[in-house]
């Protein structure tokens, strides 16, 4: 029985949220060595508290805009998202990981599943958090980044001469920062398989080892646009609109999974808590 199999069979025989018994890291994960020292790691961690930050939210804003807070009222939603990120570090071992969030039809909520992942991750003090809008045809998350958006992630693409320092924003949160998608661009599958592409994602992940990467990515029914980023990320969230697929839907979404990048399934939009069926 495969994991996609599991993960259905999971999701009909039970009506809470499961926690899994932690698994072995991905492949991906445990192919990439760990090269840095306890003392360099010390080095880094000590420069997070001195990240730059011109503007924070305030909570009626982050209300507003439906993202987490440690004080929030319903504390059963950030727990649900404190659940996903710790299940995620357990997999990914001492390393920080590419964790690519996708949903299986379009507006099936893998945007807001995406922004409190890297939201819960933010939380940690030693950790700091980079959300890359991956929807260059239907950008996402521009309203996260103060002020106007002059370069990201398709302008970075697209041109040479654009650094990585450009396309990075800060949005809003302490330890949080965003890539926007920058300028739609009806190319999104191409640019998001190009070298480039690759090359910037080992990049961040690789420069600083406490940052975790959260890809937001349109749904497998959109573009081939996840499928594509899959082979670039270390693990795969789906996420399922409660009530509106069926069980041949989210198969046909997680076929073409790797499996031992597929962490589960996230079903959004429940009458109860977030539910989360891990593998």
């Amino acid at each position: 029985m495969s994991k996609v199999e599991k993960a259905l069979q999971k999701a009909r025989a039970m009506d809470d949220v499961a926690q899994a018994t932690p698994t072995t890291a991905s492949a991906a994960a445990q192919e990439r060595p760990l090269i840095l020292s306890a003392k360099d790691i010390a080095a880094y961690t000590a420069q997070i508290p001195r990240m730059s930050q011109k503007f924070q939210m305030e909570r009626s804003d982050l209300s507003e805009a439906k993202i987490i807070y440690q004080e929030m009222e319903d504390a059963r939603v950030v727990e649900s998202f404190r659940q996903m990120r710790t299940h995620i570090l357990q997999n990914a071992g001492p390393r920080n990981c590419v964790v690519l969030v996708t949903s299986v039809v379009p507006d099936g909520g893998a945007s807001f599943v995406a922004l409190n992942l890297a939201a819960a991750f933010a939380f940690d003090e030693s950790k700091t958090a980079l959300l890359i809008d991956c929807r260059l045809r239907d950008p996402q998350q521009d309203r996260l980044v103060g002020g106007d958006i002059h370069y990201g992630l398709t302008d970075y693409l697209e041109a040479e001469d654009v650094e990585v320092g450009q396309i990075i924003h800060e949005g809003g949160l302490p330890r949080f920062r965003l890539i926007p998608a920058g300028r739609k661009s009806d190319a999104g599958t191409e640019h998001l398989d190009s070298r480039r592409m690759r090359d910037l994602i080992a990049h961040l992940r690789d420069r600083y080892p406490d940052r975790y990467i959260v890809l937001d990515a349109a749904s497998s029914a959109e573009a081939a646009d996840a499928s594509v980023l899959a082979e670039i990320a270390d693990f795969v969230l789906l996420v399922v609109p409660y009530g509106k697929v069926t069980e041949s839907q989210i198969w046909s979404a997680a076929k073409g999974i790797d499996e031992q990048k597929f962490l589960g399934v996230v079903f959004n939009d429940e009458p109860q808590p977030r539910r989360v069926i891990w593998n």
